[in-house]
């Protein structure tokens, strides 16, 4: 059980907790858990250092704040070995806030947070379209999410042993 990594059934515990409220200070996590604060703080320093962690974010309701439009965008690409490169001008787009690369029909899923309409055309028109090696777009304007959450992890035996990319 990632053993490569040195994760224990507590590192998961904590993983799985703090997906859940990120907010929750290390002393209360750490009565939760029936452990001291200073264990949490440690192994969240390991998590953090071995890349299992990736830091903290704070969870927004954009539309509260006027960004009202989300919209997921299906990339074509001219060539698949243009990946590489499309995505680091993608990055360069503020209001695309996530990538996949994917399989199907796109070779590329995006999603873009807009203020409005025509801040959404702006992107996709003035921006998106000039990319080199886009072949062209598809779409599609969110009306409502329903509900986002995190995986919950099976603390007791994860399905995939968990490894540092050494194998």
């Amino acid at each position: 059980m990632a053993s490569s990594l040195n994760i224990d059934k507590l590192d998961l515990k904590i993983i799985n907790e703090m997906m859940h409220d990120a907010g929750i200070s290390y002393a209360d996590l750490g009565k939760k858990l029936f452990v001291s604060g200073g264990t949490i703080h440690v192994r969240m320093k390991k998590l953090q250092e071995l890349g299992v962690v990736k830091g903290t974010r704070l969870q927004v309701d954009l539309k509260k704040i006027g960004y009202d439009v989300t919209a997921f965008v299906g990339i074509y690409l001219e060539k698949s070995s243009l990946y590489d490169s499309v995505v680091k001008e993608l990055k360069r787009i503020p209001e695309i806030v996530r990538v996949n690369y994917t399989t199907g029909n796109y070779s590329i899923f995006a999603e873009v947070v807009c203020r409005d309409i025509q801040q959404l055309r702006r992107v996709l028109h003035d921006e998106l379209q000039k990319v080199k090696g886009i072949e062209r777009t598809e779409t599609f304007i969110s009306l409502e999410e329903s509900f986002s959450r995190s995986v919950s992890i099976d603390t007791e035996e994860p399905a995939v042993p968990l490894k540092n990319g050494k194998e």
